[in-house]
């Protein structure tokens, strides 16, 4: 795999998902199987922030501080009542301390630097603050879809824990994440429309998205860590209860 500078994995990303954005349509986070996690989590926290949701968000839209790369997408989400800043994981441009709420959905595995958007994410959280963090697992199963996405690493679950811990996030909650077909001549073919048929395909994305949102398995969460044997996708629910370690 070859290694990009943050510049580089800047353009990469913004190369995707520019496109991407632009032709998708907003999915209300209430359609996703986490808004059962989400809604009451919301109700406590007087100020949140979400980290790259393209026109996916998992927060409510509206009053959220939305980070993302993507002008398409800040675009539609600013349109819809969600406040938007056009910066990365890496610079979140908020005061220390700021965030109760905060949401980083599949960023963290684009992301060279991990450790420096970890330090980040903790920074801007208050004391107690609820992180929702969900990232793919296993080196051993990485297929050309991480590639085709962006991802830079697939965890071990020891490292994600490790890394969470290290930034002063415990892992309170987790489960089986994750929406990515099964079959892999599905993955390929679509794979095949986004690179060289991309009007075609989004006009199927927006068309099919609807049906898929149905077939969405219930979250089932678990206290602490789950058995993550074959598990593909995790989300975490963690909570930040120290400052972390500065080495």
């Amino acid at each position: 795999m070859k290694i990009l500078n943050d510049y580089e994995l800047l353009i990469a990303n913004r190369k995707f998902y520019e496109p991407l954005w632009r032709d998708a349509k907003l999915v209300e986070p209430e359609h996703f199987n986490t808004w059962p996690l989400i809604r009451p989590l919301v109700a406590k926290a007087a100020c949140r922030m979400e980290v790259a949701p393209g026109l996916r968000p998992r927060l409510p839209v509206e009053g959220t501080a939305f980070v993302d790369i993507s002008m398409n997408a800040l675009t539609k989400l600013a349109a819809h009542g969600g406040r938007s800043v056009m910066a990365s994981i890496g610079r979140l441009p908020f005061a220390d301390g700021t965030f109760d709420l905060l949401c980083a959905l599949d960023i963290i595995e684009h992301i060279d630097d991990d450790h420096s958007a970890m330090a980040e994410l903790a920074r801007v959280a208050t004391m107690g603050a609820t992180l929702l963090l969900s990232t793919p697992l296993h080196p051993e199963m990485w297929t050309p879809f991480d590639d085709f996405v962006g991802h830079r690493r697939r965890y071990k679950p020891k490292q994600i824990q490790m890394l969470l811990q290290h930034h002063g996030f415990t892992i309170e909650r987790s489960a089986v994440f994750g929406m990515k077909p099964r079959s892999s001549l599905l993955l390929d073919i679509g794979m095949w429309f986004l690179k060289h048929r991309r009007e075609r395909a989004m006009k199927w994305y927006n068309r099919v998205m609807p049906y898929t949102m149905r077939l969405q398995k219930k979250l089932q969460l678990h206290e602490g860590l789950i058995n993550t044997d074959g598990v593909g996708e995790i989300l975490l629910v963690c909570k930040r209860l120290s400052s972390g370690r500065t080495s």
